[in-house]
């Protein structure tokens, strides 16, 4: 796939190479929580910068975990929705939120409807 090279053939290998970095879990987080916009995702609490933001999102895009939907034309603007694809990665998400909240003293209990979410509740 474009713009990913992957290290090994190793599931677990290539998965990090294509959502192992540390934006690309919280951009799915916020999508989780109902960001779509552009701006929602800059708005976010760790300060992901522009340049980061729009190559994650690309990446995302190009991957299939997520979808670009014009909602503008002048200037052109888009939502951003996850696929089915990138809904898939909840319990991921949701086991990383578990663990960080069990074993991180600093870290807080992730919301509930969190841990409650399936991945069918939020596939476009």
């Amino acid at each position: 796939m474009k713009n990913t090279t992957y290290r090994s053939d190793c599931p677990i290998a290539s998965t990090l190479d294509l959502i192992g970095d540390k934006w690309t879990l919280l951009i799915l987080r916020d999508m989780l929580f109902g960001a779509r916009k552009f701006s929602d995702f800059v708005a976010s609490a760790e300060g992901m910068k522009r340049n980061i933001l729009s190559d994650r999102l690309k990446r995302l895009n190009e991957h299939g975990l997520i979808e670009r939907v014009p909602y503008q034309d002048k200037p052109p603007r888009f939502d951003y929705v996850l696929t089915a694809k990138g809904a898939d990665l909840l319990p991921v998400i949701q086991a990383i939120a578990r663990w960080g909240a069990n074993h991180l003293e600093h870290a807080y209990d992730p919301p509930a409807d969190l841990l409650k979410w399936m991945p069918s509740d939020h596939a476009s």
